[in-house]
């Protein structure tokens, strides 16, 4: 136990470290991947937009350096303009204003920052398609794109801003569509095995599937890791807070297929079903965020069932922290070896600030801090 508490306390200083002197360059704006030693810079309508301020307030529970929640602050102002510009909003509104707002809210009390959130639930909640009971996810992003009837497994992350919003409101709509759209993702994204679609597209009109898509993954039926990894989290976080089994039990078993699938350094490959001619990189985003889920999970189910969970969620973390970081150096991500987006050749072996968000995120929970801000 002492033993991995150093590892653990000893991560924790390296990010800490790192994060402080970055910001300095950072600074409030939106890192998106890091090339040659240096994140580059996104728009604030980008949908990673909250997870640099994520990981300000997340360093800032530990620390209270007051320069770090400035920043974090900025950046959420930041978002104002996108929040009412409103037509580039799709479905990312919950990884937007839920580290941003919500964060700031859980931390600081800050009544705008509840404000911003409830209004991002709003809007997202407006996205709900009632014919397939689905959110749908995104814009058009070319003229004449015809995606109303797409859905995606990274929306079981934004429905926590939903349930928030049930509960900071008394007012059930928002929960009642987050549990719909998460009945779609178990009748129609979760395989058999526990292996996870990355796209579905339904008709808008009559709601019915009309074809799964491969998407950030090889194939359609192949097995993206980081979309495995989002079910397995976001399908543990609507367990938490709608107490139904159904989603704990799929949650369970999409983490086994995870786990059983994880090479001997415990980080997954880009996508877990490949021919034996397609390169293969690792993804140590999905890993960081599959750890996050890994370790709620844990917290769920039975006593005697928690430490596979436990185990593998605190061993991917320890690899990441380990085999993955480049802590000596002048590289500002945290984790090395990120895939974004491998069949379009985006980002295939970079870091990446998910990854960096929910590395820190996941070294929180195992320092004990048990609030999150999803």
């Amino acid at each position: 136990m002492a033993e991995q508490l150093h590892w653990i306390n000893e991560a924790w200083e390296q990010v800490t470290k790192r994060v402080t002197r970055t910001s300095k360059r950072i600074g409030a704006n939106f890192p998106h991947a890091s090339e040659k030693g240096s994140y580059i810079l996104e728009e604030p309508y980008w949908w990673t937009a909250g997870f640099w301020p994520g990981v300000l307030w997340q360093v800032y529970r530990e620390t209270g350096d007051d320069a770090l929640k400035q920043l974090a602050q900025e950046c959420e102002a930041k978002l104002d303009k996108v929040q009412n510009d409103y037509y580039r909003l799709d479905h990312d509104m919950g990884f937007m204003w839920t580290l941003t707002s919500i964060a700031q809210y859980k931390i600081t009390g800050n009544e705008d920052s509840k404000r911003r959130a409830l209004l991002a639930a709003n809007l997202l909640m407006g996205r709900f398609n009632v014919n397939g009971n689905f959110i749908r996810a995104w814009n058009p992003w070319s003229e004449g794109e015809d995606n109303r009837g797409v859905a995606i497994i990274d929306c079981m992350m934004n429905l926590p801003l939903l349930y928030w919003a049930s509960e900071e409101t008394g007012d059930p709509r928002f929960k009642s569509v987050a549990k719909r759209h998460a009945d779609t993702v178990l009748e129609h994204f979760i395989r058999s095995d526990g292996g996870v679609h990355h796209i579905i597209r339904f008709d808008p009109d009559t709601g019915e599937k009309v074809e799964a898509l491969g998407g950030q993954g090889y194939a359609p039926y192949s097995a993206w890791s980081r979309g495995t990894a989002w079910a397995i989290y976001g399908l543990t976080l609507s367990y938490h807070y709608t107490g139904e089994e159904k989603y704990l039990e799929t949650a369970k078993r999409v983490a086994h297929f995870f786990i059983s699938h994880l090479p001997e350094d415990f980080v997954p490959v880009w996508d877990f079903r490949l021919p034996a001619e397609v390169a293969s990189p690792r993804d140590s985003s999905a890993g960081a965020i599959a750890a996050c889920g890994l370790l709620l999970l844990a917290e769920k189910v039975r006593t005697e069932e928690s430490p596979v969970y436990q185990k593998a969620g605190e061993k991917i973390l320890e690899s990441l922290y380990k085999n993955y970081g480049e802590w000596e150096g002048t590289e500002e991500g945290l984790i090395l070896h990120g895939t974004s987006h491998f069949p379009e050749g985006k980002f295939t072996d970079n870091p990446l600030i998910y990854g960096d968000y929910f590395f820190v995120e996941g070294l929180a929970s195992l320092k004990g801090y048990k609030e999150l801000f999803w």
